[in-house]
């Protein structure tokens, strides 16, 4: 496979045109008469055509035929996707998921689409305001199909085997400890290579944004330089036995059928794009002194909600790094929040719970649900002698924190069989070691 090239930048004014043919893109105007090379212009709008400029997210793109050309969607089942968020009981106790088995290709064929299978979420996708975290499990490509979301952004994060993602506005090829965002309404398609599975953060309504740096200043986090964007690559394909759009609709899934592939885009401009992230990128603030910072400074994305401060979604990760905060409990601390907290691991131990949370897992800790560092984690860290050391070297875990309260789906709780029921079992060796005649 050749390299892929990339524009890098977040939430720039991109353009590109495929070198196959040059001056695709009209010059001096979006729409012109008769748009160069016969093509025809047609924009695709991520927000209302009144928000204020910072916030104002659209593309045109210029394709060999209109999206608009495809026979009616009808209702499809496939994979595990749903917003009922009460087909079963609310369970507040901490949960976790063992890994997410990924069936056999000899057992059972399954792409991206059929794959998919949400996990918990809240909110609703017709009032454009919730999310939704979706598992993926996937063991072949998609052939002659894509897929998109008419209810919100997927940010993708792959954790086993990686992904060759064809957008209408290029491709992106995203492996594990990287991430890609796909805008509501941008249609794709997914070439895995192998058993392949990860996670997937949904938000209705609005968009991931970078944070706000507020007194770090004006560098640090997830650098808008590292962002990267596809270039414009198109193909000119009929497909005669008929080729199946896909598109999440209201929470269910639909299926439209053309005769020719969606990927016909020869150039585009805008800032509403898909785009990758390296997480190894991510530069990373932490206590030099003593206590902790919250981990909200190790915010790579945030999707804001009205409420100020306050995110429908954040994605978090904890990566590699130094520990030199002195007097200090360094594992994350005990914990209720009034913020959801939903954590994956895509490779090796996370520092507070080094056995049971396994990569390809996940744990969800509710709104007011108790958490904290196991008690072998408690003991340890409490006993260690302070010095300089690299904390999660070899490790990539992540947390979806929202301030929703997320359901769990049937598929989560039952279905799955994941589940570990023994989970509160790692608290229970906690010990009382209060002692009123010494501090």
């Amino acid at each position: 496979m050749a390299e892929l090239k990339y524009m890098s930048g977040f939430g720039n004014e991109f353009v590109s045109e495929d070198p196959r043919c040059p001056g695709a893109l009209p010059e001096g105007q979006n729409n012109p008469q008769v748009c160069p090379y016969g093509l025809y212009a047609e924009q695709l709008s991520g927000s209302a055509f009144t928000c204020p400029r910072p916030t104002n997210k659209r593309s045109w793109l210029y394709r060999i035929l209109p999206s608009v050309c495809h026979k009616s969607f009808e209702c499809i089942h496939e994979g595990q996707v749903t917003h009922d968020w009460d087909e079963v009981e609310p369970d507040p106790n901490q949960l976790r998921w063992k890994p997410f088995e990924i069936p056999k290709a000899s057992q059972r064929k399954l792409d991206f689409v059929s794959g998919l299978h949400t996990l918990c979420g809240a909110g609703e996708p017709r009032s454009r305001n919730g999310i939704a975290v979706h598992i993926f499990l996937c063991n072949t490509s998609m052939i002659n199909r894509c897929f998109y979301s008419s209810d919100g952004d997927f940010l993708i994060v792959p954790q086993q085997g990686k992904l060759l993602i064809t957008t209408e506005f290029g491709k992106l090829l995203v492996e594990p400890s990287e991430i890609c965002v796909i805008q509501q309404g941008m249609r794709f398609s997914v070439e895995v290579f192998g058993e392949t599975r990860g996670y997937i953060l949904e938000v209705y309504g609005v968009h991931f944004e970078l944070p706000d740096l507020g007194p770090i200043g004006a560098n640090g986090l997830a650098n808008p330089r590292d962002f990267l964007v596809p270039v414009a690559w198109y193909e000119d394909r009929q497909v005669p036995g008929g080729y199946t759009v896909i598109s999440k609709y209201q929470g269910k899934l639909f299926a439209a059928h053309q005769d020719f592939s969606p990927f016909n885009v020869v150039a585009w401009h805008g800032n509403y794009t898909p785009y990758k992230y390296n997480l190894d990128n991510f530069m990373v603030i932490n206590s030099v002194a003593f206590d902790h910072v919250d981990p909200s400074i190790f915010t790579v994305l945030t999707a804001k909600s009205t409420r100020p401060g306050v995110a429908l979604a954040d994605f978090v990760i904890f990566p590699p790094r130094w520990g030199v905060a002195n007097h200090t409990f360094r594992p994350p601390y005990y914990h209720r929040n009034c913020m959801s907290e939903f954590m994956g691991l895509i490779k090796g131990h996370y520092e507070a719970k080094e056995k049971g949370f396994q990569p390809g897992g996940g744990s969800l800790h509710s709104m007011m649900t108790p958490h904290g560092p196991d008690a072998e984690c408690f003991e340890k860290a409490s006993k260690a002698k302070l010095e300089p050391e690299r904390v999660a070297d070899g490790t990539m875990a992540f947390m979806f924190e929202s301030s929703f309260s997320l359901a769990v789906t049937r598929w989560g709780l039952k279905t799955s069989n994941c589940l570990d029921k023994s989970y509160y079992k790692c608290w229970e060796p906690l010990k009382s070691h209060f002692n009123q005649s010494s501090k």
